[in-house]
């Protein structure tokens, strides 16, 4: 059996792409756009010994598979494969497809994350996953990111903003949705760069608090305080959230963190904001959520997304999280969900990598590239599937007197 028989079984004939195999088979349209490569049997080896997404995902990282074209055109191959998941017959064939008895297994690439044998959500093993994601290449992260180094989802007014515009117009949504205004205290839970917080000071003068248990987010954070001169008023801290204890705090922003809080943690994360914020005082929180459909919060231990990104990620569903914000003392006031924000944001990521992607890879090597250009353009259209949201909440810690500075309708 040739390669390209296994692969029209298993896909039909009907392909988006051309894929060309090391046996000299070919299937899919000559003319296509885009060509993946199956290189060598590791790549064979690599989907019999994980017969899902994670074997493809590893022979991508791994350089035996390569895609020449629009990786979004490979993505749509999801729509003839919905489940990335061969059954024991198919890995049988290839098993033959490769001539061999036994299968010898081949170490995963080396950018796949190690599991730590702790409990999940210690600080121990929570910093060890954010610096499997975030200490990577602050450089490498700037060709992505852009010059506003903010890794959280954008806010178009119009498809045509720049991601540079989105990205602001997202710091000013969250700056008016929390009423700031000059000397109010604020605290940047997950402070990544420092995007947060330095429009905050800059924009409406307040004094702010930003906390990450990523090192090389700290040394960059605070340089670009320093630089813009706020050094008296923004104060970077190398924190673990659970450890702040010098509030009250007018306000507070979680941007892009609560993916990493586990769901048995939710309600002693949501007590700590409670307690480090002032009487009517606003708590923002932004975060990528499940759908109502998808029960599992936890990224799949055998997932790509788990073994390769966010080490112990959760999603949580927004209605939990809003059920849990009243629960310990805050009264949820507005919900807002940007899901067709991401997809826009991540395909300019996407286009930034690849438009970088020499000068990405002697950052931090073809393999960590490669996982960033795959898992970035997935979450694209994931997001654009409706798979998954992406949604803002807003709550005050309203007083026993049950008044508070929250306007009769949204001002922002």
């Amino acid at each position: 059996m040739e390669l390209g028989s296994f692969i029209s079984d298993l896909l039909g004939t009907d392909l988006p792409v051309r894929i060309r195999a090391f046996d000299g088979t070919d299937v899919g349209p000559k003319d296509a756009a885009t060509t993946v490569t199956v290189r060598s049997h590791d790549a064979l080896i690599r989907m019999a010994t994980a017969p899902g997404e994670l074997g493809i995902a590893r022979a991508y990282v791994a350089g035996d598979i390569d895609i020449d074209g629009d990786i979004y055109d490979v993505l749509e191959l999801r729509r003839l494969m919905p489940e990335v998941k061969l059954t024991p017959g198919q890995v049988w064939a290839l098993v033959r497809l490769h001539g061999f008895r036994n299968i010898r297994r081949i170490p995963p690439p080396p950018e796949e994350h190690r599991r730590s044998r702790s409990r999940r959500h210690t600080r121990g093993r929570d910093s060890d996953a954010i610096s499997h994601h975030y200490d990577v290449s602050n450089e490498f992260y700037e060709r992505v990111l852009g010059p506003s180094l903010t890794y959280s989802c954008a806010v178009f007014n119009d498809a045509t903003d720049s991601l540079e515009q989105a990205q602001e117009n997202k710091y000013e949504l969250i700056c008016q949705k929390l009423g700031l205004r000059p000397g109010s205290r604020l605290l940047d839970i997950g402070c990544g760069w420092g995007g947060m917080v330095l429009h905050a000071a800059q924009h409406h003068g307040v004094e702010a608090v930003g906390v990450t248990i990523s090192q090389n987010q700290v040394d960059v954070a605070s340089q670009r305080v320093a630089e813009a001169g706020l050094t008296d008023r923004v104060s970077i801290r190398l924190q673990d959230y659970r450890d702040i204890d010098d509030g009250p705090f007018d306000a507070i922003s979680s941007i892009g963190m609560f993916e990493h809080v586990g769901a048995q943690q939710i309600g002693a994360h949501i007590q700590q904001v409670t307690d480090v914020l002032m009487p009517g005082g606003r708590f923002l929180n932004h975060a990528i959520s499940r759908t109502r459909t998808n029960r599992r919060a936890r990224l799949h231990r055998a997932g790509f997304m788990d073994r390769y990104v966010f080490p112990d990620g959760e999603l949580h569903e927004v209605g939990t999280v809003i059920s849990s914000l009243q629960d310990h003392g805050l009264e949820v006031r507005h919900m807002e969900n940007l899901r067709e924000h991401y997809a826009l944001t991540l395909r300019h990521w996407v286009r930034n990598l690849e438009q970088n992607w020499d000068e990405a890879v002697a950052d931090v090597g073809a393999g960590r590239a490669r996982v960033w250009r795959l898992y970035m353009a997935g979450s694209a259209v994931t997001f654009e599937d409706n798979d998954i949201h992406v949604d803002q909440v807003l709550a005050v810690k309203t007083p026993d007197s049950g008044r508070h500075s929250m306007p009769l309708r949204p001002d922002w």
